[in-house]
């Protein structure tokens, strides 16, 4: 029978028994709250129709905020906008013909006024009749009034001009926006169209997020609630493997004012029947791991 001094052998089967309980305590523990991870993700669409000449970005490129993506046929806007620009030409003919109607009245006016001035002074000396004074005054009134004419039909035409030039900024715009620019920095979630499709406007295109920083949505109870803070450090825990799982530090960005239902995705039966508040809590990914629709579960107390 073997023999072991003072007991060592059970000295080393205490420890054992000690690692062995408090590592599965630890790995029994309940997380504080649990959800899934999301993004914000912007549908970009197309604003006019026609084919869609150019379509360069494919699903799960990292596309920037200003890059051209996409080209969609202008031949017609063109078309309308020659014809806009002929259009204007004619009516600012208009205004030249106007402005040389106006100098001949001028020029009438004042050969009647000039007359009516000296008609004033004959009649003073009786040298002419009253008849004659009142047909030099009636002239000079008559060349007025179709210069007052002549200068109300010149706003009406530039009035016209007006109108066709906002047309013009209209089909200007429409010409920027056949020219598909990328809003925002992210990864091309999901495309909706091939190169020479036939798109209308309000087609979606493509959808893109930003998926360098997510949010884990998750549900804490009515009891939690007082202990959540905005801006609170947390830690999150995704699986690592089958067997591991990574701690990653995170912050609530967000706590939900009313309560609700938690959704079917969440726990047992009798967990998604109770009510509790939704929190955000916004998670660094700069290496990719986290990924939409993810699992994760959130430990407050970790986090500080």
């Amino acid at each position: 029978m073997m023999r072991y001094k003072g007991n060592s052998l059970y000295g080393v089967f205490l420890g054992i028994l000690s690692f062995v309980m408090i590592s599965g305590c630890v790995n029994n523990e309940k997380s504080d709250a649990y959800g899934q991870f999301e993004a914000v993700e912007t549908t970009i669409s197309a604003k006019v129709s026609g084919e869609l000449l150019s379509f360069n970005i494919s699903e799960g490129e990292t596309i920037t905020a200003g890059e051209k993506v996409a080209v969609i046929d202008t031949v017609q806007l063109n078309l309308k906008k020659d014809e806009l620009l002929s259009q204007r030409e004619a009516v600012e003919s208009k205004i030249n013909n106007i402005d040389a109607e106006i100098a001949v009245q001028q020029q009438r006016l004042e050969t009647a006024q000039k007359s009516l001035k000296r008609i004033r002074a004959m009649r003073e000396e009786s040298a002419a009749t009253a008849q004659q004074l009142d047909d030099a005054e009636g002239n000079v009134q008559t060349i007025q009034k179709q210069i007052q004419a002549l200068e109300t039909q010149k706003k009406s035409v530039r009035a016209e001009i007006k109108s066709i030039d906002a047309r013009l900024n209209q089909v200007e715009q429409q010409l920027n926006d056949a020219h598909v620019v990328n809003p925002v920095n992210g990864t091309v979630l999901t495309t909706f169209v091939e190169p020479h499709e036939l798109v209308g406007e309000g087609r979606p295109l493509y959808q893109i997020a930003n998926l360098d920083t997510l949010e884990l949505r998750a549900y804490v109870s009515g009891a939690q609630l007082p202990s959540v803070i905005l801006g609170q450090s947390v830690e999150v825990i995704v699986d690592k493997n089958a067997e591991e799982n990574q701690q990653i530090p995170g912050k609530i960005s967000w706590i939900a004012s009313q309560a609700e239902f938690t959704p079917k995705m969440i726990q047992t039966k009798e967990e998604r029947v109770t009510q509790v508040y939704a929190i955000k809590v916004k998670v660094p990914n700069p290496d990719g791991i986290l990924k939409i629709g993810m699992p994760g579960e959130v430990n407050f107390q970790a986090g500080n």
